[in-house]
Order: C-alpha cells, then sequence, then structure tokens
C-alpha cells in the first residue's frame, strides 16, 4: 500500500507553540490590540478519508489554544480538519470555535514548495457562498456575524506563520478582525 500524500500539509505534522500572536478585535467603543501566545497540534489521520468512494482526501486533524499574554487566560479554542484532495490540487480547512461558528474554507494548491522552499496555503470562505461557506447560531449572526473568512499560512522548515482576517458585522459596524503569529515546531 503506498503512503498516504498529504502534499503541502506534510509540513503541518507536529506540535507548534509561539508567543509572537498579535489579534486585532473589535470592542463596543473601538478595538483591542491582544498581544498571545498559543500552541496548535496537527496529527495525521493516516488513513484516507472517502467521500463518495470517487474523492480520496488526506486530512490532519488540528487543535489551537491562545492565550493572552497580559493574564494568561485562554480566549480562543479551536479545533477542526486541514484536508488535501491530490487528485483536484484542493486544499479545505474546517473549523468549529465553541461560539457557535463554523466554516468550511477552500483554495488550490499545486503541492509544491516555493522556490525558497516555503509552503504558502491560503483558503477562504464566506457567508452564503455555495461552495466555501460560514454557519453560525442565531446569536452570533444577530450580534456578531462573521461575513467572510482568509486565511494564509506559511510554512519554512519549523517556522510556522499566518495571517487570518475576518470580517464582522458587530456593535452596529463592520470590523475587520485580523489574528497573525509565528510559530515554531517543538
Amino acid at each position: 500500500m503506498a503512503e498516504l500524500d498529504y502534499g503541502p500539509l506534510t509540513q503541518l505534522i507536529g506540535t507548534w507553540e509561539g508567543d509572537k500572536g498579535i489579534d486585532i478585535a473589535p470592542e463596543p467603543d473601538g478595538e483591542e490590540n491582544s498581544p498571545y501566545f498559543e500552541k496548535i497540534v496537527f496529527s495525521a489521520l493516516g488513513e484516507p478519508v472517502s467521500n463518495a468512494e470517487e474523492q480520496d482526501i488526506a486530512a490532519l486533524h488540528y487543535h489551537q489554544r491562545v492565550y493572552r499574554k497580559s493574564n494568561n487566560k485562554e480566549f480562543h479554542n479551536e479545533t477542526g480538519y486541514w484536508m488535501w484532495d491530490a487528485a483536484s490540487g484542493l486544499i479545505m480547512h474546517s473549523l468549529t470555535i465553541p461560539r457557535g461558528l463554523s466554516l468550511v474554507a477552500g483554495g488550490h494548491h499545486d503541492g509544491k514548495a516555493d522556490v525558497d522552499g516555503a509552503v504558502v496555503i491560503e483558503v477562504k470562505a464566506q457567508a452564503n457562498d455555495s461552495e466555501w461557506g460560514i454557519v453560525e447560531s442565531p446569536f452570533m449572526r444577530d450580534k456578531a456575524s462573521t461575513r467572510d473568512y482568509a486565511q494564509k499560512l506559511t510554512i519554512k522548515g519549523d517556522e510556522l506563520s499566518y495571517y487570518q482576517a475576518m470580517t464582522l458585522d458587530i456593535y452596529g459596524r463592520i470590523f475587520l478582525h485580523t489574528d497573525e503569529s509565528t510559530l515554531t515546531r517543538v
């Protein structure tokens, strides 16, 4: 049996830690800039996931926990899957956070590293999109709705950096909520 092809996701497998994160989040009267530290664990499922006997996917499960530097309290807990369909070059990212929000984001990748050896992965989702969508609880939809989501990961050796942006409809205004961090494989 051939080894499962995780394509560009191969470089994510393992445990990553970082203390260089910055969260720019909405507040009723402005914004909050919160430095943070975090840990993300990516685990290979080990067996392909088959959809309708037509699509074979290599999947990584991940769990991310994020803590404010100011008080060491967890303020973000996320779990989900990163998936690779080698036949179509499709990258998929499904995530759930315990606020009543889930999404499936997607993008394409050629399966190769850039010229400098970095692997760059980008995915996007939008509310009401027929392909890459966002699902929210009624409370979130009415009070803090996520309109779109984009994430870019750059992996080079034992360094992972990411930039994540979500357009939110919150506090009666539209706000670009961003998270940016650099982590090291431990």
